[in-house]
């Protein structure tokens, strides 16, 4: 639920994962607990569902509508809930977005298509945010890609563009590289003060936080909610040695996550630390993504360890 104050959307969003079953399919029960857990920690703005982490470009459209149905059973009235939206085709965008509202979600995050990475024109992009919420209408969040993504990532005119269309409320900055963001931020300003810019670099969250930001959508705040929102708040009260002594603790968990190659091992080693603190009881991905190897697991306990987050 969007709550009834100035600057609504700024705050902590946890991009929440989606525990399956054995067998793949979605385990309902583990994910109402899940999101429930991290909605009500204190401090939490929202719910980012169906993210990256929430392998949105692995499930079905009717799963990613029944994970948007179940966020709104069990948190709904708590919580902001974002839910990404991944697709190819802009009308088939269209009909996701349209499903996220019809099963409460409260604003949707538009995500690049993956083809784009090879290519996309200046075009192209505004086309398909216009095309995918021309129904919804809805609070819409926009996704800046790394640095390292091709031309997933918006080069600036485009993303002045983005930011100026209606409906925008938000971006998730993911260029995972502190100049890129900086520049971003300066630009969005400018053209579009009242977009957040919202950092979602988890390996240098601090320096973001200090820069400027208006909150974050981070799956490491799924893992480690307390010491993300404590870090923030630090920040914004100018404590900057609590928030380096904050930034000690979730640097080498962020580094273990998503700073060891292969990058696209993220989602799983972020499965297996809820498993490791037994908040999940399988750490199953969708094939061809297979288990951990023993030593990563080894790597993900060493820094759970470091991190001070304990089962």
């Amino acid at each position: 639920m969007i709550p009834d104050r100035p600057n609504a959307f700024h705050g902590i969003y946890a991009a929440t994962l989606c525990p399956l079953l054995d067998d793949g399919r979605i385990d309902e029960t583990t994910l109402a607990r899940h999101l429930e857990a991290n909605a009500f920690v204190p401090g939490m703005a929202g719910l980012l569902i169906n993210g990256h982490a929430g392998e949105n470009f692995m499930l079905s459209r009717e799963e990613k509508r029944r994970v948007a149905e179940i966020a709104a059973e069990v948190c709904g009235r708590r919580s902001i809930l974002v839910s990404g939206i991944n697709a190819e085709d802009s009308f088939e965008a269209q009909r996701h977005v349209d499903d996220a509202k019809a099963a409460g979600a409260d604003a949707v995050l538009l995500f690049p298509p993956f083809s784009w990475a090879l290519s996309q024109d200046e075009h192209m992009a505004v086309t398909h945010h216009r095309i995918a919420n021309a129904n919804a209408q809805m609070p819409l969040m926009l996704y800046q890609a790394g640095v390292n993504a091709g031309a997933m990532a918006y080069r600036p005119e485009v993303l002045a563009e983005l930011a100026q269309l209606p409906h925008v409320v938000g971006i998730k900055e993911g260029s995972w590289e502190a100049a890129a963001y900086e520049a971003n931020l300066r630009l969005v300003k400018r053209v579009a003060p009242h977009v957040a810019m919202m950092a979602s670099g988890d390996e240098h969250l601090f320096t973001c936080f200090l820069v400027g930001s208006e909150g974050s959508l981070v799956s490491l705040a799924a893992v480690t909610p307390e010491l993300v929102i404590a870090l923030e708040q630090a920040i914004r009260r100018q404590d900057l040695d609590e928030a380096r002594r904050l930034n000690d603790r979730i640097y080498p968990l962020a580094k273990a996550i998503y700073g060891t190659a292969p990058g696209g091992y993220a989602t799983a080693r972020l499965k297996t630390c809820l498993k490791l603190l037994g908040r999940i009881p399988s750490d199953t991905m969708r094939l061809p993504m297979g288990p951990l190897p023993v030593a990563e697991v080894a790597a993900l306990e060493r820094a759970l360890a470091a991190a001070g987050v304990h089962a």
